[in-house]
């Protein structure tokens, strides 16, 4: 696809989403993906995102994050809320609990938490069907029971085997634009994902293109950069030179690492990544 053709069929998803739902929100890590939908969602609504941004704030992200979250909230005029799970912060649930705990407790109940409270039918969120492996899974509309649970299940095919199955969503023709976007009294809300189809690539080349500011830890300082970034205590550089998007395109195009190898991996692997999935993380 080119990148013209990602950025429409990414818009088209965006303004889908925003004519079946009555309470959306867009999910924003400030990390480049959610930076990317942040931008391609201002451009489907002429500038001015018709709905909330959120922000879950687990307490531990990077300094930068937090001052490129102020600086462009305020310039792009987002209604932005910022959601915290104070419980967590109050029983002193730290990475030191395990990350898996810490994860859980600090972003996906925070989430849990702001769905309620806000009554948000359906959340955007920057995810890409490269990034990992479990996202690999996911469908453009995925909905999420009412225990706001992912409903990936395994259970035995008629050949005996396991097969992964997703019990609650129908196929998607999304070459022809066609998704399932009603899913019924046992959904909760919806998990819409515009940006699934494009790769760590196409995510920078189009940063480069449109010329969209992101968070200067992805550029290498003293031979170092994050290709991933999230809470600083999961997070660790890789080696690199590329202090500019013209290096950083050139390097993913030989580089054989994968783009989450610097994220805490006691909770990455396939098993624990699913798990976290499966109760509501992103």
């Amino acid at each position: 696809m080119t990148r013209k053709d990602l950025e429409n069929k990414s818009i088209f998803i965006i303004r889908e989403a925003y004519s079946k739902y009555k309470n959306p929100a867009l999910l924003w890590s400030m990390g480049k993906d959610s930076t990317i939908l942040l931008y391609l969602c201002r451009k489907a609504f002429f500038g001015k995102i018709p709905f909330k941004v959120v922000h879950i704030d687990t307490g531990y992200k990077f300094k930068e994050i937090y001052d490129f979250r102020d600086k462009y909230a305020n310039a792009w005029n987002l209604d932005i809320a910022v959601v915290k799970n104070t419980d967590a912060f109050r029983s002193g649930i730290v990475p030191d609990n395990g990350k898996f705990i810490c994860c859980n407790a600090r972003k996906t109940d925070a989430l849990k938490q702001a769905v309620n409270q806000y009554g948000f039918d359906s959340l955007l969120v920057g995810i890409r069907r490269d990034e990992h492996g479990i996202r690999g899974k996911e469908r453009y509309f995925s909905p999420r029971d009412n225990n706001l649970n992912w409903d990936l299940v395994k259970r035995n095919d008629r050949n005996g085997s396991d097969t992964d199955i997703i019990s609650m969503q129908d196929a998607e023709f999304s070459g022809w634009n066609l998704f399932a976007t009603d899913f019924g009294a046992k959904t909760n809300h919806v998990r819409v994902h515009p940006i699934l189809h494009w790769s760590e690539l196409d995510i920078w080349a189009y940063i480069k293109e449109e010329q969209i500011p992101v968070v200067e830890l992805y550029f290498a300082k003293n031979g170092k950069r994050y290709r991933s970034i999230g809470c600083e205590c999961c997070c660790t550089p890789v080696v690199s030179d590329a202090d500019n998007i013209d290096k950083i395109i050139n390097e993913l195009r030989t580089s054989k690492e994968n783009e989450r190898d610097g994220r805490n991996q006691d909770k990455e692997d396939e098993y624990n990544m699913q798990k976290l999935r499966s109760i509501g993380y992103l």
